[in-house]
């Protein structure tokens, strides 16, 4: 891989709040790599070996039913990580992590995560404070898709990803959408757009284009502000883009292709 291909592993938000010592333990054994949509890290019982830390990547863990209906449980991008929660005891993924947007992440051997985590006290503080958070989202993530309706989840999900990404143009296709809200195909297409009249997004063939962030974020349900207020207390400055503010749309950009479903050696 050429150098300067990939972007700066502090891109990643945890990273960043490492200070240097505890950074310069993990980086040692930091290997970066491209992520392509559809990309399967790790399947339900497969065993875990690495940690991840996305840099622009967004990554979803997706319960799978025995007819082959999916159910997203949990997002993870730059915020945070990826591959330690679930590999305490067992060190087995209890569910399906598939890269959702494509882009880049490093990864760091488990045991090596491990050894961080004794080693580094700041570190493992942190670590606690991301888990409380990510514990949170799941908490509200259950309550959501039990009482709010589609259009407002469907909102919730768009800025979810969109604070993710530095970009407005979300690689996101109909099936996609559908699979992690766990609705029909035809009920996301009728949703998204309802939301293209209202001006609050734009469509195009394998992705939709943000207009209106605050519109967005007035259609969402208050899942949406309660996991992200948990973020910013915990782990202030996880979000570079304010909340309830809509800047000018830079201009558009072309969307990524569709990738097929790949499997990393992990």
């Amino acid at each position: 891989m050429a150098p300067g291909s990939l972007p700066d592993r502090r891109t990643n938000r945890f990273l960043a709040a490492l200070d240097i010592e505890d950074f310069a333990f993990l980086e040692q054994s930091l290997e970066s790599m491209i992520l392509p949509r559809g990309t399967v890290l790790y399947e339900v019982g497969d065993p875990i070996r690495h940690t991840y830390f996305p840099h622009d990547a967004i990554i979803s863990l997706v319960d799978v039913m025995e007819d082959g209906r999916l159910a997203e449980v949990a997002m993870f991008g730059r915020e945070g990580l990826f591959g330690l929660l679930s590999a305490v005891v067992s060190r087995e993924a209890f569910g399906r992590y598939v890269v959702q947007i494509p882009g880049t992440a490093s990864r760091v051997p488990l045991d090596h995560m491990h050894a961080a985590i004794r080693t580094c006290p700041n570190l493992r503080r942190l670590l606690l404070a991301y888990n409380e958070a990510l514990l949170a989202q799941a908490y509200h993530t259950v309550a959501c898709n039990a009482v709010h309706s589609v259009e407002a989840r469907c909102c919730r999900w768009i800025l979810s990803t969109h604070d993710r990404r530095d970009e407005d143009v979300l690689p996101l296709t109909h099936e996609f959408l559908a699979e992690m809200l766990g609705v029909q195909r035809s009920t996301v297409s009728t949703v998204l757009r309802n939301l293209q009249t209202s001006g609050l997004i734009e469509q195009y063939r394998g992705g939709i284009t943000v207009i209106d962030r605050a519109g967005l974020e007035q259609g969402a349900c208050e899942c949406y502000r309660k996991i992200r207020s948990r973020f910013e207390k915990l782990l202030p400055g996880t979000y570079a883009r304010p909340a309830a503010l809509d800047g000018e749309s830079p201009p558009s950009r072309s969307v990524l292709p569709a990738a097929p479903t790949t499997k990393l050696s992990r």
